[in-house]
């Protein structure tokens, strides 16, 4: 029979089984090319949001603590130093200095202190007339305080002589008009010094002293400050 069935051609041939594929998982590209992308937007709209919170910040900063109010200023004492004649050669002129001691009471407004180095300085006039001048030494305002400035103003007596007749009717009168020009360089510290910025204090008054008392019987001033 084997030899029979091999004439014949059909013999049997064991079937053949292939081993089942695995089943396919998805692919995980998509995914996490999602997740980036989810990531950036985060990102994106947190930095977005901490810019539009800095811009926000600035702009209530500048309106409140960069805004720079004028200060005020006031005249509260004066009172005779000394008087010192001086004979200039070869015109053979005297001349005579009297030197008054000044304090000026400042108000800071502002959220900021406002320290001056050397280079403050007063001029004085006596109807348009350039009598006298001080230099102004070194201080420091505190924020939204009151500070006191003093100065040692040097009035050349014999430039009032210029206009003698106005200033003799005006000594009989017991008062005396003056005015004082001021401008004081300094920086203003803001935020406990993180910020610092150069500035300028202005102040221009009109005084009018009793005499022969030399006090303050009253006074305008204007005040400002440039930043």
């Amino acid at each position: 029979m084997a030899s029979s069935a091999a004439g014949n051609g059909t013999g049997s041939v064991l079937p053949t089984h292939t081993a089942p594929s695995a089943p396919a998982w998805p692919s995980t590209s998509k995914p996490k090319e999602d997740d980036r992308r989810r990531c950036a937007c985060v990102c994106l709209l947190i930095t977005l949001a901490v810019l539009a919170a800095l811009a926000i910040t600035l702009v209530v900063l500048f309106l409140t603590v960069l805004k720079v109010r004028d200060p005020t200023t006031r005249l509260v004492s004066t009172r005779l130093a000394g008087v010192a004649p001086r004979l200039s050669f070869p015109a053979m002129s005297l001349q005579l200095n009297v030197t008054l001691l000044l304090t000026v009471s400042v108000h800071n407004p502002n959220p900021a202190s406002f320290t001056y180095d050397a280079g403050g300085h007063t001029d004085l006039t006596y109807r348009g007339a350039h009598v006298g001048d001080a230099e102004i030494d070194p201080g420091r305002i505190p924020s939204r305080g009151d500070g006191e400035v003093k100065l040692a103003l040097t009035v050349q007596a014999d430039r009032l002589a210029d206009d003698l007749a106005q200033l003799v009717a005006d000594v009989e009168s017991g008062s005396v008009a003056m005015e004082a020009s001021t401008r004081i360089p300094g920086r203003v510290s803001i935020l406990g010094g993180l910020i610092k910025r150069h500035a300028v204090a202005y102040s221009d008054c009109s005084f009018v002293f009793g005499v022969p008392d030399m006090k303050v019987r009253s006074q305008q001033c204007h005040d400002r400050t440039k930043l």
